[in-house]
C-alpha cells in the first residue's frame, strides 16, 4: 500500500505553490505560454508529484530520491520566480506572494528529507508505518491507515 501522500505537510504546501503558480501565471504573456509559463508551471508541478510519487515506492532509499527531485524542482521554481521578476512580468508585491508559499513548501520538504535520511542511515530501509512519521511532517487529522 502506498504511503497516504495527501497528509504530508510537505506535498499540501507543494500543493498550495502549484495553485499559486498557475493563478500568477495565467497573467504572463501569451509569448511565454511555451516558454517561462510552462516551465516555472512544470517545475511546480514536479515539487508536489515527486512528493506523491516517492509515497509509492517500496523502500526508504528510493522514497529519499524522490524527496531530493522535489526539491531541486523547488530550486528550479525559486529561479522561475526570480527570473520572472526581472523580466518584469510580476511585480514585488505578486513576487512576495509567490515565495511565501515556496518556503511553506521547503520547510517541510527538508525537515521531512533529513527524518528520511536518519532512518536510511540507521538501517530502517523496509515499509514504515504512517505512524512512525513525526507528527511534524504529517497533518495531525491523518486517516489511520495500515503499512506504507
Amino acid at each position: 500500500m502506498a504511503r497516504p501522500y495527501e497528509t504530508l505537510i510537505a506535498w499540501q504546501q507543494a500543493d498550495n505553490l502549484v495553485v499559486e503558480i498557475y493563478k500568477t501565471t495565467k497573467d504572463f504573456p501569451k509569448s511565454e505560454l511555451y516558454g517561462l509559463t510552462s516551465q516555472v508551471r512544470r517545475a511546480a508541478i514536479s515539487v508536489a508529484a515527486n512528493s506523491a510519487e516517492g509515497c509509492s515506492r517500496q523502500y526508504l532509499k528510493e522514497y529519499l530520491q524522490f524527496l531530493h527531485m522535489a526539491d531541486a524542482s523547488l530550486s528550479e521554481v525559486a529561479y522561475y520566480i526570480h527570473l520572472a521578476r526581472r523580466l518584469d512580468l510580476t511585480d514585488d508585491p505578486t513576487t512576495k506572494r509567490l515565495e511565501a508559499p515556496r518556503f511553506d513548501a521547503g520547510r517541510p520538504l527538508y525537515g521531512l528529507i533529513e527524518w528520511v535520511k536518519g532512518q536510511v542511515k540507521s538501517g530502517v530501509v523496509l515499509n514504515v508505518r504512517i505512524s512512525e512519521i513525526p507528527t511534524p511532517y504529517v497533518t495531525q487529522c491523518a486517516p489511520a491507515v495500515g503499512d506504507w
